[in-house]
């Protein structure tokens, strides 16, 4: 692989459009591949298809960092309290639970999915169903209160269920919040916590996700391959850290339709360029 200014520039738009996707429900990886489609990074697809996995990482610690009084389970300064803080680790034993689904789906099934789905018209049938859903379940739902207002009130069940909708973020297009947030919301979860509980199901999702790809891969990175997933990272990283932000200051005020109407125009467009360009 040669590494250009370019190719760096490239890699930082990914990086910049894995930011803003990632959190928000409009599927980070369903957009990285289409603009895969027209803005190629000059590499080889087995470093294709573990860097649109591993860039995910540079998102992810944006929300350790974010909510690391909310993740972190241990007390390391207060010794009034106790050391251990012990709803952060129900909170993670409910996690745990929520990715048992997904983790035996992806094992059983990821290579078959990667082969026979990653294609344009596949993300946009997706774009376009969830964002159909989205647009129906905020209307639905629309003057009635949840009766899971804080992330402290997921219960296990709620988790399993959750953990069962994340499931169908294995086809890309559907997005992993955005399948979790349906769920959350369908079973009577508000907006706040059911993104919330998303940020803690990212991390040792994309944990494992981005640890199965690097050992398919190899850890034999040429310079150029590493810079260019630094890169991609710590882009990621940056943008991820505004985003976040602006996602739980926006639903705090209002609901996730303007991302249905977002996913359904997309999908449109995507549609209609490759039957006319294909």
């Amino acid at each position: 692989m040669e590494l250009t200014i370019f190719e760096i520039l490239k890699v930082i738009f990914l990086g910049i459009v894995e930011g803003i996707t990632e959190w928000l429900p409009i599927s980070s990886t369903g957009h990285m591949l289409l603009v895969d489609e027209f803005l190629h990074i000059n590499a080889s697809d087995a470093f294709k298809e573990m860097f649109f996995v591993v860039i995910q990482l540079g998102a992810i610690m944006a929300v350790v960092l974010i909510f690391w009084k909310k993740m972190w389970p241990f007390n390391l300064t207060d010794k009034n309290r106790p050391f251990i803080k012990r709803h952060i680790f129900n909170m993670w034993f409910k996690v745990v639970v929520a990715c048992i689904p997904g983790a035996v789906v992806t094992i059983l099934f990821d290579d078959y999915i990667e082969a026979h789905f990653h294609t344009p018209l596949v993300i946009a049938a997706t774009l376009i169903i969830y964002g159909i859903l989205f647009i129906v379940i905020e209307n639905s739902h629309k003057g009635i209160i949840p009766h899971v207002k804080k992330l402290s009130d997921i219960t296990y069940k709620h988790a399993l269920i959750i953990g069962l909708f994340q499931v169908l973020s294995i086809i890309p297009g559907t997005s992993r919040s955005g399948s979790t947030i349906i769920g959350a919301l369908l079973i009577g979860v508000s907006r706040v916590a059911a993104a919330e509980f998303t940020f803690f199901l990212a991390v040792p999702v994309m944990f494992g996700l981005s640890f199965l790809k690097l050992i398919k891969f190899g850890l034999a990175f040429t310079s150029a391959e590493l810079i260019i997933l630094l890169a991609g990272c710590v882009t990621a990283f940056v943008v991820s850290l505004l985003v976040i932000g602006f996602l739980m200051s926006y639903i705090k005020k209002k609901d996730f339709k303007v991302f249905g109407w977002y996913r359904i125009v997309l999908g449109i467009i995507v549609i209609v360029y490759f039957m006319i360009f294909a």
